[in-house]
């Protein structure tokens, strides 16, 4: 019997991928929103694509916001879409 695959589904496109092909975004409960590339991070998680693409669509329409129930600023934003593109290159 072959392993069953958990799948996820992107915030920004909304669709159903493999988990290991998505990019967690954590949200601690001291507040914090990080990307978390390991996928183990503690707190509630969202996953997004892991293309800038995705993520500036999760922002525009307001999914993680949604996701985590809470408002999250544009620093928090443009934070996570420096942190996105410096690992996409690296």
């Amino acid at each position: 019997m072959p392993k069953k695959i958990p799948m996820r589904q992107c915030v920004g496109c909304r669709e159903m991928r493999p988990k290991r092909e998505l990019i967690r975004v954590a949200h601690s409960q001291d507040g914090a929103v990080t990307l978390d590339f390991g996928g183990k991070a503690p707190g509630r998680g969202a996953y997004v694509c892991r293309s800038a693409e995705c993520l500036k669509k999760a922002i525009k329409s307001r999914a993680l916001e949604r996701a985590f129930e809470t408002a999250i600023p544009q620093s928090v934003y443009d934070g996570l879409l420096a942190e996105m593109e410096q690992n996409a290159d690296g």
